[in-house]
């Protein structure tokens, strides 16, 4: 998988045009028009076969922009996959990232709110047990994503113009974001939002 990455960054990667990263579309999101990136060869539907954990597979300042919904939380080095997608922009581009919402899940923990809370991944009735489920996944998850964590990592990774979308179904760059993505993205709550969702610019 390595070497297959190398090997797309060198001799593959679109070098000109408008060029549209899709970061994990697992089985069911694939993105028409997108470059569609996944580490899943067997079951995805993938563009390029590349782990997100290591270097992407794009040369410097050639993506307009990268996508990710409910991908970048596995990731054990949020802070290197944030300079990465920074590296790859070009100027008077941006990122959009989604996943799971901290803040209102620690929000809901404290008001007790049960319905809030589902039981996957697993059968819990308890409120602390639903918020572990929402927060760890079954220890799938490796980072909580707070608003205030995601404004630290896309500043130090040197974007500007930070801004989150409320409710989740908007955006600030609907020349290119569009129904296609909007209709994949499942959140239903759009007063207290289970997603977090954040656009930032590569000025």
């Amino acid at each position: 998988m390595l070497l297959n990455s190398k090997f797309y960054k060198i001799f593959r990667s679109p070098k000109s045009g408008v060029v549209k990263v899709h970061l994990g579309p697992g089985k069911k999101n694939y993105l028409n028009g997108w470059i569609n990136v996944d580490a899943n060869i067997v079951t995805a539907k993938i563009d390029v076969w590349a782990d997100l954990k290591y270097p992407l597979p794009f040369k410097d300042e050639t993506v307009n922009v990268f996508y990710s919904h409910h991908v970048i939380e596995h990731l054990p080095n949020l802070q290197k996959n944030f300079h990465e997608i920074y590296r790859c922009l070009k100027v008077n581009s941006f990122v959009r990232v989604g996943g799971p919402n901290g803040d209102m899940s620690i929000k809901k923990f404290i008001e007790n709110d049960h319905k809030w809370f589902d039981d996957f991944p697993e059968n819990r009735k308890s409120i602390g047990g639903r918020l572990d489920n929402f927060l760890l996944c079954k220890n799938e998850h490796l980072a909580i994503l707070t608003k205030s964590y995601l404004i630290e990592l896309a500043s130090n990774a040197g974007f500007k113009n930070i801004k989150f979308c409320i409710p989740t179904k908007q955006t600030f760059h609907p020349e290119v974001i569009d129904q296609q993505i909007f209709e994949k993205e499942f959140e239903s709550d759009f007063e207290n939002p289970h997603t977090i969702i954040m656009e930032a610019e590569k000025l």
